[in-house]
């Protein structure tokens, strides 16, 4: 499976899950993806107005990540600067980096217009919490970590206990352990180009 001349652009703010952020990178980078990695400073971590300390995983990993040079697996793009026409894919992993993000107007809406006009929409643990702010998980099968479920039955989506699900173009994990298959599901979403126009939902 190759993913080459696909482009996916993982958002993240402080208090990312770090493994999640970092195997998505590596996994879907070696997969052949042009990866751009979005950290965007908000949260409760955040330094108003200062680049010198970098967003941070709960684990202190710093995105972009110290072990991982930038330019080899990924590439960092500032959120405005991001251009959904040249994106096939956006992903959340999870952590709080989710709830911090989904107080951002703009890149919710980024996620809705993302999801319309047939992108990739992926999320793994906490990350459909940035789905259900979207509003684009009604009537959607999804996966999540346990904690959220209620809020994504609460913006009308069903709940699987399962590592991945692809429902439409949307892709969502479970948790850390389901990483592997999450990022499979992810490439696999990408490779066939199945991916479903939300407009014919």
């Amino acid at each position: 499976m190759t993913l080459e001349e696909k482009t996916i652009a993982i958002l993240v703010s402080h208090e990312f899950e770090d493994i999640e952020m970092e195997y998505c990178i590596l996994n879907l980078s070696h997969k052949g993806a042009d990866i751009q990695l979005v950290p965007v400073n908000v949260g409760f971590n955040a330094h108003e107005g200062s680049d010198e300390e970098p967003v941070r995983g709960r684990f202190g990993t710093p995105a972009p990540p110290i072990v991982m040079g930038e330019g080899v697996h990924y590439t960092v793009t500032d959120f405005d600067d991001l251009d959904l026409d040249e994106l096939d894919c956006v992903l959340y992993p999870g952590g709080f980096s989710p709830d911090h993000l989904r107080t951002v107007p703009e890149i919710v809406e980024f996620t809705e217009e993302a999801y319309e006009t047939g992108k990739l929409v992926a999320a793994i643990c906490h990350g459909p919490w940035m789905l259900a702010e979207a509003d684009i998980i009604d009537g959607k099968e999804v996966c999540a970590w346990q904690a959220v479920h209620t809020d994504l039955e609460n913006a009308g989506a069903t709940v699987e206990d399962v590592g991945a699900l692809q429902d439409g173009n949307i892709v969502t994990g479970r948790c850390p352990d389901d990483l592997p298959v999450f990022c499979d599901a992810v490439a696999e979403a990408l490779a066939t180009e199945e991916v479903a126009q939300a407009a014919d939902d």
